[in-house]
């Protein structure tokens, strides 16, 4: 027992000294993603709490009524909303949101590439598995620290970890529909000439349709499942309530806070949930 301590694999210290590498070597592009994901996250912002919240709850119901056709989520997302702006936080719900759909416009950007990829190629999915479970299942604190040191105090660092937690779902989900294209549709465009970019346009893609958008939508459910995490280290939003009535044990306020995350939650999983998953559920 006493050799197996005295000779400690220096782990903790090669990824320190991995961080200190990136740091030194990598320093203006972290700087300029950072500079690009602040923006991005700003941009979110002003288009959110620049009109009045009550314009912005009437676009976001009529836009619910537009993708769902449906009265109930219609009429649930109008009463979710104005329940928030009861409540008094309607600004850091829209810092959340913005959060949430910059985590998961970044997420979705990368994750399917990397999916088809995965799906077009054994070899490549054989090199992400130990990747992707090792994203998902190492505790989020543990590379919160590096985003610190990379990108400071802010949104940004919430940003990359949510990224860094919420990205494995669409990979696998992209991976998962295409692959299980029926094999006789992609024989029968390709013997008809097509290419291999207009199967996957027009063949693959649109058959893993449902499977991209459950992607979706457990990106966004994963990215909310990060808000109090990212609050952590200087993220704003419904994470920073929750946080402050944990400190204080103030039960009435991490109610009404996390009342607001589920509300927000359930809007935004009705808004982008798949068609083929029914309007009931």
């Amino acid at each position: 027992m006493e050799f197996l301590t005295e000779y400690r694999i220096p782990i903790g210290g090669w990824a320190k000294a991995f961080v200190d590498w990136l740091t030194t070597n990598f320093e203006l592009f972290f700087d300029q993603l950072a500079n690009f994901l602040s923006a991005v996250v700003a941009v979110l912002l002003y288009i959110l709490q620049t009109p009045h919240p009550l314009i912005v709850v009437a676009i976001v119901t009529a836009l619910a009524w537009w993708l769902r056709r449906s009265i109930g989520i219609a009429l649930f997302t109008c009463l979710g909303l104005l329940l928030i702006i009861n409540q008094g936080y309607w600004q850091e719900t829209t810092e959340t949101l913005a959060l949430v759909l910059a985590a998961s416009f970044v997420s979705m950007a990368v994750g399917i590439p990397l999916g088809i990829a995965a799906a077009r190629r054994a070899w490549i999915y054989s090199i992400m598995r130990p990747i992707l479970d090792l994203m998902q299942t190492i505790p989020t604190f543990v590379y919160l620290i590096p985003a610190l040191i990379l990108f400071g105090l802010g949104m940004v660092p919430g940003l990359i970890a949510t990224v860094i937690f919420a990205i494995p779902a669409p990979i696998r989900l992209t991976r998962l529909g295409i692959i299980s294209t029926p094999p006789s549709l992609v024989e029968a465009a390709e013997s008809f000439g097509a290419t291999p970019w207009q199967v996957l346009r027009k063949v693959e893609l649109p058959f893993a349709m449902p499977q991209i958008m459950a992607g979706l939508t457990q990106t966004i459910m994963l990215s909310l499942s990060m808000v109090v995490i990212a609050a952590l280290v200087g993220a704003d939003g419904l994470g920073v309530p929750v946080l402050r009535a944990l400190n204080t044990v103030n039960i009435a306020r991490g109610f009404e806070s996390g009342l607001c995350i589920v509300i927000l939650a359930i809007v935004l999983d009705r808004l982008f949930r798949s068609s083929d998953e029914g309007e009931g559920a």
